[in-house]
């Protein structure tokens, strides 16, 4: 970025461009969708990537930015002006890529943990059709406060604390939704499109995520995955090991419950994949970039040692969970059961900038597909058996 910073020495307001370009500010967006992150890197532009024709752009860009800075009426923002930028330029790539602050990364390291702060929601900007500007509910978690409130998935919200959320960007929209434990917020939920909206008063609270639960149904082990986090794997072998040794002889078979999962880490969804697989493909991502197209593949094995397998799926099946139930259907490893899947087969890249200090970039940078080929991208997975 030596070339870009060279010519723009003599404006105040293009040194502060410069210097955001070169931190890496023009990549960002926020906190809100149910994402598989498949990988963290370290943030840096390629210079040889960058043409002449990009760089007349950046110029183009640097010129409104210094006559907004010298002449707007009030005084603006640098930070605001660049981040302004940045939200703008995520939002026309899809509604999964974004911005995160510092803050917002912290908090995204916390939830792949399992535990954060907050109503226990996952949500996506709505980029099309008559709910575009609005915040759609992929799936509230399990026993969070959104749950306990009655929160569905495809949940249009549209009002947060009686401020409209049309015109907001996620980043904004999910500013409000957060807070402290104990604090209220009361929401406007679009349910029945032909119906007015709906207020709801929830409180935040603490969101311990369990991500893996199981109990006992007659001859059979019943295992719940409520999100694919860094503790999903552990538990899902804790709860194998121990429906094996409740039910004498071990379990006739098992339901595997993605109901309501908004998905989560893709590591963690290809190893609950190759729990139940002996060995092969699992998942194929498929991007521009070569680094990002690849074959996950099993490893031999199968710790239900080929008993029968029901997987429950439903609209807020998203994300690693459509991984998980693509590959066990293409494999005829499982019987799908529920209604259709939400439609997510994207992969985004957590890129930190500055090594987090300025937050992070969430970027698309691949699709998956099934290892029969199919694309889950805006279709999602259509079960054996059809039952609401």
């Amino acid at each position: 970025m030596t070339d870009l910073r060279s010519r723009q020495t003599k404006v105040k307001s293009r040194k502060i461009f410069a210097n955001a370009v070169s931190a890496g500010a023009l990549a960002a967006a926020a906190l809100g969708g149910a994402l598989v992150t498949a990988a963290v890197l370290s943030a840096g532009f390629a210079r040889s990537t960058i043409s002449a024709d990009t760089f007349r752009q950046l110029d183009l860009f640097g010129e409104v930015f210094e006559q907004v800075y010298e002449n707007y009426v009030e005084r603006p923002e640098d930070a605001k002006l660049v981040k302004g930028a940045i939200d703008g330029m995520l939002s026309e790539l899809d509604p999964h890529s974004s911005y995160m602050t510092a803050e917002d990364f912290t908090r995204m390291q916390e939830q792949t943990r399992g535990s954060f702060a907050g109503l226990g929601i996952q949500v996506v900007m709505d980029n099309e059709g008559p709910d575009k500007g609005f915040v759609k509910v992929i799936a509230p978690i399990d026993d969070t406060p959104a749950q306990k409130a009655g929160i569905q998935t495809n949940d249009i919200i549209t009002e947060i604390d009686g401020a409209e959320v049309q015109g907001m960007t996620i980043d904004e929209a999910i500013e409000k939704l957060k807070g402290a434990k104990g604090t209220p917020v009361e929401i406007a939920v679009v349910r029945d499109r032909t119906k007015p909206a709906f207020k709801l008063k929830l409180v935040r609270d603490i969101v311990r995520v369990p991500a893996v639960t199981h109990r006992v149904e007659g001859d059979f082990g019943f295992i719940r995955i409520s999100n694919f986090s860094e503790q999903t794997e552990d538990g899902l072998l804790k709860a194998l090991k121990s429906l094996d040794k409740s039910i004498p002889g071990g379990p006739k078979g098992y339901v595997l419950d993605l109901r309501s999962n908004p998905g989560g880490l893709l590591d963690q969804a290809v190893a609950v994949s190759d729990a139940f697989l002996e060995g092969g493909e699992i998942v194929s991502t498929r991007g521009r970039n070569a680094k990002d197209t690849l074959r996950e593949m099993g490893s031999p094995g199968d710790l239900a040692k080929g008993k029968p397998i029901v997987v429950l799926i439903n609209g807020g099946s998203a994300s690693a969970s459509e991984i998980v139930a693509g590959a066990l259907q293409d494999r005829n490893r499982a019987l799908l059961l529920g209604t259709q899947s939400f439609g997510k087969g994207s992969v985004q890249t957590v890129i930190p900038l500055q090594n987090g200090l300025q937050g992070a970039l969430r970027l698309t940078t691949a699709r998956y597909f099934t290892p029969s080929g199919r694309s889950i991208q805006a279709h999602g997975i259509d079960p054996d058996i059809e039952m609401p």
